[in-house]
């Protein structure tokens, strides 16, 4: 009988490299696998690994209805050519990997800083920071900071973490900081 169901569709070879290259167990990468192929419609389910998953379908998953960065997430990790921020199971895997407690911080800070790089340009500048700032007050009429609020706050954020004093957060100061606030 086939007990392991769609899991044992993940051929040996490809479940052994994405334990190597991820930071999920088996068991995780087997339902993983299970949770992608159910985003997928049913004639493409046997082909999961293959298949890519519209960013329609990624955004229902409970890992990111709620969070106010799920379309960079998507961005970040989509591998997608025509830029429709649509994921592979690879793509998948690897936001599991970064979001799971046995990353590394420097992997979690490595990839926060470019979803926080909202225009791409490798480097965190006020209008990153500005957006970074209403995603994590949300955006409510009541939330909304006022200009000197919003001016403060880069500000201190900048004074905590732009040591060049260029205005702008690169990646090393920005993992600098996160290493002193583990909590982060």
């Amino acid at each position: 009988g086939d007990m392991g169901g769609s899991a044992s569709l993940i051929p040996q070879d490809l479940l052994s490299e994405y334990q190597e290259l991820t930071f999920l167990s088996k068991q995780e990468i087997l339902l993983a696998y299970k949770r992608f192929s159910e985003l997928l419609p049913k004639e493409e389910r046997e082909d999961a690994y293959s298949a890519r998953v519209p960013k329609s379908q990624i955004l229902t998953l409970p890992e990111l209805r709620a969070n106010p960065f799920q379309h960079r997430i998507c961005h970040v990790f989509s591998t997608s050519e025509t830029g429709d921020d649509s994921m592979s199971f690879e793509d998948f895997l690897d936001m599991l990997s970064v979001f799971s407690d046995s990353a590394t911080s420097d992997v979690k800070s490595h990839y926060a800083f470019h979803i926080f790089d909202f225009n791409d340009d490798g480097i965190l500048d006020r209008k990153d920071l500005e957006h970074l700032v209403n995603c994590l007050t949300g955006q409510g009429e009541e939330c909304q900071l006022s200009i000197t609020e919003m001016e403060q706050l880069i500000q201190n954020i900048l004074e905590e973490s732009d040591f060049d004093k260029d205005g702008t957060i690169s990646l090393p100061e920005f993992q600098h900081v996160v290493s002193r606030s583990p909590d982060f």
